[in-house]
């Protein structure tokens, strides 16, 4: 591939996409390929179905690689929240003397912290706040003077299971592949920086799994996958109209929660058959799919409540809810909080859906952008 382009895997629940490209001006991409593939997702624990999540990135990457008549050596892995655990830290070394804070000083202090767990494998580490000798909190130490470093420091395990899957399909390929968390490239990408220093909160929903975080400076103080998406409330629709799965994730679309009154029967027509469909209960069905998904939210953040949170917007992401209307504001009231969608500011991509895949692109161009820089001392991490 060219030096300035970089290649992504986007692992979602129920589909894979490898998108191609490489910055533009102000903050935009150039991109060069972009496909998609549909398979059969994963639980807690394990995909489905190994061998269709296989062919489903081979055909990706194949029709990336003819789109954009280049060659992907390298390819940057979104590790979803079902494969990923976020360890939290307060890290703390100290020098013969004051120095200069540089990389080295903070790779030291990441390596202080960094621990094997049955399992997983260390796959990055990030700072949410670091502070110095004289109690200085500040984002990034480097250029300062201090005898001690201390950090509250995010570090990122994927689990073994998931990397050997993925070697597997690659070293087919002849790829080399890197891991980044996808939720955390998330949180950073789509969460204004500034916004971030003083704890924020997202919501990725997908079809299958969502995940919840609290974010605080570059890291994740606390990170929650739950099995409660689209597909989800798709199957209690199912369930109440007696419907096929896919008719119920079409009627899903057409739910509209805005509405202040539903009442009635209207006729809807999937492939060609006609089924009567009462919307009052349809908007119920609806409902309680999305409670399910509340629930889980609502008990994460009570796991994680502090003062600091009791007023922070909920920001909500992915492709989960953006087709169904009404459910953002559903959740706003469920889980008593404000919750804002939020997606990439790019023309064309500004949707939720978009957002894993762009946020996983941006946090890939910045690794090769500081690769032979700060990530070389870090022997693994930011991989």
């Amino acid at each position: 591939m060219g030096r300035k382009s970089v290649a992504v895997l986007d692992v979602r629940s129920s589909e894979i996409t490898v998108i191609v490209g490489e910055r533009g001006v102000n903050d935009t991409f150039v991109f060069k390929a972009n496909k998609s593939e549909e398979y059969d997702g994963y639980d807690e624990s394990a995909f489905f179905n190994e061998e269709r999540l296989s062919e489903a990135v081979i055909r990706a990457v194949s029709a990336a690689e003819q789109v954009c008549g280049e060659r992907i050596k390298d390819l940057y892995v979104g590790v979803p929240g079902a494969f990923t655990e976020v360890v939290p830290k307060e890290q703390v070394i100290g020098f013969p003397k004051k120095r200069r804070i540089g990389p080295r000083e903070i790779s030291a202090l990441y390596e202080s912290g960094k621990e094997a767990r049955s399992g997983y494998r260390a796959v990055r580490a990030t700072s949410m706040i670091y502070n110095t000798a004289d109690n200085r909190r500040v984002l990034d130490p480097i250029g300062l003077s201090s005898a001690v470093l201390s950090g509250n420091l995010s570090y990122f395990y994927c689990s073994e299971y998931f990397i050997g899957i993925m070697d597997g399909i690659f070293a087919k390929m002849n790829i080399k592949a890197h891991y980044i968390p996808a939720q955390y490239a998330m949180a950073v990408y789509l969460i204004p920086s500034e916004t971030r220093d003083e704890y924020a909160l997202l919501l990725d929903v997908g079809f299958l799994s969502s995940s919840a975080l609290v974010v605080l400076g570059n890291g994740v103080l606390a990170q929650k996958t739950f099995w409660s998406g689209k597909g989800q409330i798709a199957a209690f629709i199912m369930q109440r109209f007696s419907l096929s799965y896919d008719a119920a994730l079409s009627l899903l679309s057409k739910a509209n929660l805005y509405a202040k009154s539903n009442s009635g029967t209207v006729e809807y027509i999937f492939r060609g058959q006609a089924y009567d469909i009462d919307v009052d209960l349809l908007t119920e069905t609806v409902k309680e799919g999305l409670d399910v998904l509340c629930e889980e939210v609502s008990g994460f953040l009570e796991s994680c409540s502090g003062k600091e949170l009791e007023f922070k917007p909920l920001f909500v992401t992915g492709e989960g809810l953006a087709d169904i209307r009404g459910a953002i504001e559903h959740v706003s009231k469920r889980v008593n909080r404000v919750c804002e969608p939020i997606a990439p500011n790019l023309p064309y991509y500004n949707k939720p859906s978009m957002s894993s895949r762009i946020a996983l692109l941006d946090m890939a161009a910045e690794d090769v952008r500081k690769t032979g820089l700060i990530y070389r001392l870090f022997n693994g991490f930011g991989g």
